[in-house]
């Protein structure tokens, strides 16, 4: 990929929206002095107001205008910078021609998207071309899928460390998580929807486990991981346990992982993601509430008349909360596993702020000075990829250093050692 020849360093485009603001006011706060920073939108006088507003770090940071809709803006965009970091969704909708730009140009790509099917679109389109360029394309670099996909890698390191052999069963739980509802994620869940409903073959892409990957032959087949509907009381957590709604893209996007590092999890590694209600008395119906719920939505986002209710009320995309809820809000996720030798380990992901919008704008912020300024420490990759197999630990370092918190431990011996 060309280096210093090109005018600028990182693009974050979509930066008048409401999370590339964010992600903009992170990278000023917290990029590097000597950094070329851009920002790049449909509108030349709301970039140059933003700009204004970021403060004298960002005083002189280019604008692009470019549209999702103007391969031409967007070929020009790519050509022009190391890394593009964009926040234009739904990306099902508006992603595919940028994903091509810089495929094409060589430039690293991260975006937020948690759509599987886009995903999917960009590695059979576009993972051969990127490889070849030298760049890598890095989907679901935000709360979709940051957690659970570097998460499970670092169970993994501490696994492989511990010569515990390879993981098995994997469980993620969110213990707790506060923050407000996405604008841009209702929106792709709506487009999502409609989908499903004008053409079958989309229900089966969605309903494959093992969609995004690479080598599909050799994962296991259809029906043995299955995500979560339904509450369930759950013996080796202790818990009782309902549904996550993101789990459909995260658990897709950790088994990418695996497959894209040679199956370095193991071969029998097993992966599912659940939102966790504990043991009171209360638990079973808490899970049964939030899983009715979450299926009424569903429903009531397919079907017109209701979604005409519904859009009343939803927030909409390039809208988010207010400072002090995004400041307020916070997750806390457990990674239980169990590794191929009978260990037990635990792995933690923590974040303060909002998971949606602030801590995704940390996350999406980091991966961009990840791909601009840490080449030389990333994995030795190229194409369509991950967070996990893109960035790897070196992202994981740069988070924690943020203040983010991703951990994993033995907690019991394995039973041949117990002898």
């Amino acid at each position: 990929m060309a280096g210093r020849e090109r005018a600028l360093d990182v693009v974050v485009f979509g930066a008048t929206g409401f999370v590339g603001r964010l992600t903009a006011e992170y990278l000023a706060a917290h990029a590097p002095p000597g950094l070329r920073i851009g920002l790049a939108g449909r509108s030349k006088q709301r970039l140059a107001r933003v700009r204004t507003e970021l403060g004298r770090g960002a005083h002189d940071w280019p604008l692009h205008v470019a549209d999702s809709g103007d391969p031409a803006s967007l070929a020009k965009l790519a050509a022009g910078t190391r890394v593009v970091v964009t926040t234009v969704g739904p990306y099902r909708k508006h992603g595919l021609p940028l994903v091509e730009a810089c495929a094409t140009s060589g430039t690293h790509y991260a975006d937020l998207t948690g759509e599987v099917l886009f995903m999917r679109d960009s590695i059979e389109r576009y993972h051969e071309l990127a490889a070849s360029a030298g760049a890598r394309i890095v989907h679901a670099c935000g709360f979709d899928s940051i957690p659970s996909d570097l998460g499970v890698l670092v169970l993994s390191d501490a696994v492989a460390r511990d010569r515990a052999g390879k993981l098995t069963d994997t469980t993620l739980v969110v213990k707790a998580l506060k923050g407000g509802i996405s604008g841009g994620t209702v929106a792709s869940m709506k487009g999502q929807m409609s989908e499903l409903r004008a053409n079958p073959a989309v229900r089966r892409v969605l309903g494959d486990p093992y969609a995004l990957s690479p080598d599909r032959a050799r994962e296991p087949k259809l029906g043995t991981e299955r995500d979560q509907l339904w509450p369930a009381y759950d013996a080796a957590l202790g818990m009782w346990t309902g549904p996550f709604v993101m789990a459909s893209a995260n658990t897709r996007v950790v088994r990418r992982s695996n497959a894209l590092q040679g199956f370095s999890y193991g071969r029998t590694f097993r992966y599912r993601e659940v939102f966790g209600f504990g043991s009171r008395p209360t638990a079973p119906v808490l899970a049964g509430a939030t899983s009715a719920g979450l299926a009424a939505f569903a429903t009531a986002i397919a079907f017109g008349p209701t979604r005409a209710v519904l859009d009343r009320f939803l927030p909409k995309p390039g809208t988010g909360p207010s400072a002090e809820t995004r400041t307020n809000g916070f997750f806390r996720i457990e990674i239980h596993a169990r590794a191929s030798r009978g260990a037990r380990y635990l792995g933690r992901v923590e974040a303060q702020g909002d998971p949606g919008y602030g801590a995704t704008a940390v996350m999406l912020g980091e991966t961009a000075l990840c791909l601009a300024l840490d080449t030389d420490r990333l994995p030795p990759r190229a194409g369509v990829l991950t967070p996990a197999t893109a960035m790897g630990t070196t992202l994981v370092e740069r988070l924690r250093a943020a203040g983010q918190t991703l951990t994993a431990a033995r907690v019991s011996r394995s039973s041949r050692s117990a002898r």
